[in-house]
């Protein structure tokens, strides 16, 4: 029973944290939330996306669980890279890797934090689930001022609410997510000011610069009973210096997605796309890219430069914590793609356009 005990509590954890599972079957409810209109996506209490396979179950999530296959992380893995002091402004475009899914994007004067966490550990709860193993690669004393902050999803290793309410009491930028986040995002500081969108729908964040919200293959949590009740998205900002295209968590699908953003918006100049978190495959390739995926993507956006995250700082899934950029190299090599390219992010890592 203490066994048994102990592996429900740490796959609730794993649920809540990165969104491992969706459970098939759901109690319909009240949408604590968001309460809107019926859609394509929104049946009127739980969002989903059209053509993602369906939700797997407890029995699946146990399967995993207990299954065995996890490399062993080390208790510390530090950035080859100093952590990084930004200027203030930046005219033209710099990109650093805060860590995992958290990246600062300074352009054309505007200072942008997407998917900002600074906790100790990707979890509800303190005492428990996966822990960092490198510092934030830009103190939070040390970010510049924050005039926008994009949250792609819920999950814990997305959004960190506390640090969101000390950037709005330390900086007070506009904040962008999906439908639902707000009310999540104001939980933990009433003040905020939350401009929330579905797919498709865009905030003007002056300067020239535009973010858009486009459909992603994945999912939401925060507890174990508001399974896909706050939508999730990726973003694409348009910008004098070029489209870029940032994607929280997804899974290649059909690629749809990605050629959807093409089409709309042109080639991006720049790609940030998530490269960990993936194994094993049949349990997580409906809501997270491999390697291979993320180059496929590559492709069929037409990205001038791609830059991959969400791997390397908290373990979440069975692979290696180097297996990710060792993955992607091989399947850049395997396209003929140069590996400049398409660079797998270290916390602190900075990357500019060549001038």
């Amino acid at each position: 029973m203490k066994r048994r005990g102990l592996i429900k509590f740490a796959s609730a954890v794993t649920v809540m944290t990165l969104g491992g599972v969706g459970y098939a079957a759901h109690k319909r409810g009240r949408n604590p939330y968001y309460q809107g209109p019926v859609s394509d996506h929104f049946d009127g209490t739980r969002f989903f996306a059209p053509g993602q396979p369906q939700d797997k179950g407890a029995a699946e999530l146990a399967r995993w669980q207990m299954g065995g296959g996890r490399e062993d992380w080390p208790a510390r893995w530090p950035s080859p890279y100093p952590p990084d002091t930004p200027p203030e402004r930046v005219e033209g475009l710099r990109v650093v890797h805060v860590g995992h899914a958290s990246v600062l994007i300074q352009v054309a004067g505007r200072n942008i934090l997407v998917d900002p966490v600074y906790a100790r550990r990707a979890s509800p709860v303190g005492f428990a689930g996966p822990k960092r193993v490198n510092p934030p690669g830009i103190a939070f004393e040390a970010l510049p001022p924050i005039d926008a902050v994009l949250v792609t999803h819920n999950h814990y290793d997305h959004l960190d609410g506390p640090a969101l309410a000390r950037l709005w009491a330390e900086h007070e930028p506009v904040f962008v997510a999906p439908f639902g986040n707000d009310a999540i995002i104001r939980s933990y500081d009433p003040t905020v000011r939350v401009e929330t969108r579905d797919w498709g729908g865009s905030v003007d964040l002056g300067g020239g610069l535009a973010v858009h919200l486009t459909p992603a293959y994945h999912w939401s949590a925060r507890g174990v009973n508001d399974r896909r009740m706050a939508l999730w998205c990726a973003f694409v900002l348009t910008t004098p210096q070029g489209v870029i295209h940032h994607v929280g968590d997804t899974g290649f699908g059909d690629g749809a997605i990605f050629g959807a953003v093409r089409e709309r918006f042109g080639a991006p100049r720049l790609a940030i796309l998530p490269i960990g978190a993936y194994e094993p495959r049949w349990f997580m390739q409906a809501q997270h890219m491999n390697p291979e995926e993320a180059v496929r993507a590559l492709g069929m956006l037409g990205a001038e430069q791609a830059l991959g995250h969400h791997w390397g700082t908290f373990r979440l899934t069975n692979e290696g914590i180097e297996r990710p950029a060792e993955a992607l190299s091989a399947a850049l090599a395997a396209e003929g793609v140069a590996p400049d390219r398409f660079l797998a992010l270290r916390p602190g890592q900075v990357w500019e356009p060549a001038a």
